[in-house]
């Protein structure tokens, strides 16, 4: 593939990562929890959460290798379990220092993690600074990482990330798209990235997004990992609307109210918050989303019983579009214990 020079853009979801990446973490004014909500981005994988805590010192020489070591076990100990293997992927690049990426592929250049943890550390680069400087580069890891490992995903869900950037037409968009979900037919990454390629922000519009969700809850298995698809489109459409000022955003709460955003709130509230229905990566990332859509929908009480699974853990989006993810988060807490 050849690829034409990057476009500026910048992502939603990795703005306000990146604004609440600065935030500090503001205790809970409750008394409901032992311990103050708090951002944390390996969510509720222990594994991953130790080696996040061993890159966040300052970089010390001789240290580097270390830190290779426990990067490369901690994505090898997912192993195929793509879901799990993408979350640990993800959460690490945005978490390591810039020049370990390059180091680890120095070391192993053959690698085809070393390959494809460069190729997403510099498509997370890229959103924050709004362009690729070598998209050719990173699409060269990634054809390389799937020739070294036929099944894995990742590689395309990258290379479709690539694609958004450069914002190239959906004939070239969607074969990338299916070749990553041909292998993981459910992966959320995939299907998130191609609802922000849809979106009307990017190379989409509001039916293509609509059509797209359609599509896609019509053959999802109950609990998969990419259910939240059809709430994030719903959240995302609501942001827009409030954000756009006029008569719409005076009669945005009205949103939750009619579908399809009030039938996407039916469906995840009658099965999400129950124990052991969501069991992917991002389980607590699903249920923070939907606690901040029942709070818009002003409905406190079904947003109580959702806080109560979520405990103390809080996902930067989407409480990030309103302020401070853990004071909103917090604030809606107090509110719906009252």
């Amino acid at each position: 593939m050849v690829v034409t020079a990057a476009v500026t853009i910048h992502s939603r979801a990795c703005q306000t990562f990146r604004t609440a990446s600065k935030l500090r973490t503001m205790p809970i004014f409750g008394s409901r929890r032992s311990a103050s909500p708090r951002l944390v981005p390996e969510l509720d994988d222990t594994k991953l959460g130790r080696v996040r805590k061993q890159l966040q010192g300052p970089a010390v020489p001789g240290l580097m290798d270390i830190r290779i070591d426990v990067v490369q076990e901690v994505i090898r100990d997912a192993a195929e379990d793509w879901d799990r293997r993408t979350h640990r992927i993800s959460v690490l690049a945005q978490s390591a220092d810039a020049g370990l990426a390059r180091a680890w592929l120095r070391r192993q250049p053959r690698d085809p993690d070393a390959m494809i943890f460069q190729a997403w550390t510099e498509l997370i680069r890229a959103r924050w600074d709004g362009g690729m400087e070598d998209p050719q580069e990173v699409v060269d890891l990634c054809r390389r990482a799937s020739a070294q490992r036929p099944a894995d995903p990742v590689p395309w869900v990258v290379l479709v990330g690539v694609l958004r950037l450069l914002r190239r037409p959906q004939q070239e968009v969607f074969p990338v798209w299916r070749e990553a979900t041909a292998r993981d037919p459910w992966h959320r990454e995939a299907y998130l990235q191609m609802l922000g390629y849809l979106s009307p922000e990017e190379c989409g519009s509001h039916v293509q997004v609509l059509d797209f969700v359609d599509a896609v809850r019509s053959g999802m298995p109950p609990g998969a990992p990419a259910s939240c698809v059809e709430l994030v489109a719903m959240v995302e459409r609501y942001h827009r609307t409030v954000t756009g000022g006029g008569v719409a955003a005076l009669m945005a709460g009205r949103h939750w109210s009619q579908p399809p955003a009030s039938d996407a709130l039916e469906r995840a509230l009658a099965d999400w918050p129950r124990p052991g229905f969501l069991t992917h990566a991002a389980t607590l990332a699903d249920l923070n989303l939907l606690a901040y859509a029942l709070v818009q929908a002003n409905r406190s009480t079904d947003a109580a019983r959702v806080f109560a699974r979520i405990g103390t853990t809080v996902t930067a989006w989407p409480w990030a579009l309103d302020g401070d993810p853990v004071e909103q988060f917090s604030h809606w807490v107090a509110r719906s214990d009252r």
